[in-house]
């Protein structure tokens, strides 16, 4: 069976994007999703890269660019206004639940939260507020994002997506075939299909 190594970052909007379209190009092709929470701020800076916001045109560009591929892919989509939102404790989030039956959810409740509603995630009571929303126990998450395998987890899914030549994301691997961005999900379907 085929594998579509999904990294992504929740602080992504392209992520997001791409997370919508995943499941159904797996079914299509009987492949499974190997999701991997990765840094991105890691990536940029290991990589010499920079958001697409730190260029005033491409910011305006991209949230056009961004509006298109919603309205295509026929899914919810806002530009948050609270961005940038760090999401190192988000994404140890995800690593600590990945692989557990909350793990989905969790990925819903999150890119619901800051490409949906959206809202602002650098604040922990709303952060508490939006999980609890959800079914899960903010305290419990928060103990399971401070234990150092999850910390550890992480760095290490991060240090080996940019050991692999990832510069962004969301990137997507089939096999060794890099795809980087959620408007090459086209490519990703090809090499499944392959």
């Amino acid at each position: 069976m085929k594998t579509i190594e999904f990294l992504f970052d929740f602080g992504s909007p392209t992520s997001y994007l791409a997370w919508t379209q995943v499941p159904a190009i797996a079914e299509r092709h009987g492949a499974t999703i190997d999701y991997q929470p990765v840094l991105l701020g890691a990536i940029h800076k290991a990589s010499n890269n920079r958001s697409p916001v730190a260029c005033a045109a491409k910011a305006i560009w991209m949230n056009h660019d961004l509006e298109r591929f919603a309205k295509r892919y026929g899914v919810p989509m806002g530009i948050n206004p609270h961005f940038p939102i760090n999401t190192l404790l988000l994404m140890r989030g995800a690593t600590a639940l990945k692989g557990t039956d909350r793990f989905h959810l969790y990925l819903e409740t999150i890119f619901r939260a800051m490409w949906v509603e959206p809202v602002n995630l650098n604040d922990p009571a709303v952060l508490g507020a939006t999980l609890s929303a959800a079914g899960f126990d903010p305290q419990e998450l928060l103990e399971l994002t401070s234990r150092q395998e999850t910390k550890d987890a992480l760095r290490e899914t991060t240090e080996s997506a940019i050991a692999r030549g990832v510069f962004g994301a969301p990137t997507i691997f089939v096999g060794d075939e890099m795809h980087f961005g959620q408007d090459r999900l086209d490519f990703v379907e090809a090499a499944l299909a392959a």
